[in-house]
């Protein structure tokens, strides 16, 4: 088995993602595209792997609790623990900003 690809199967790829590449570009890419492609087929040649085997540290059940009605609050009562308000609205600071 060759150690590289073919300059067309190089260029092949290229086409396929739409990207120009030099000729020192090629010959790189011949080895690394090569290497990429020969840990894929490790990846498949791994033989009976199958989702039964997995394990996680959980049960597949997930328990929530029961969902219970309760009397509002009176918004009058809630707003008299806010320091600021608007209306019924508690004001908040602001914690998104634009800068990066």
């Amino acid at each position: 088995m060759e150690d590289k690809l073919s300059k067309e199967e190089v260029l092949h790829v290229a086409k396929l993602a739409r990207i120009k590449i030099s000729e020192q570009e090629i010959e790189k890419y011949q080895v690394e595209l090569k290497k990429i492609l020969e840990d894929v087929e490790k990846i498949n040649s791994i033989s009976g792997y199958d989702d039964d085997i997995l394990i996680c540290c959980w049960e597949d059940e997930t328990i929530l609790r029961d969902d219970i009605s309760k009397e509002m609050l009176d918004p009058k009562e809630v707003l008299k623990n806010s320091p600021r308000h608007s209306g019924n609205y508690i004001e908040v600071p602001a914690v998104i900003s634009e800068e990066v």
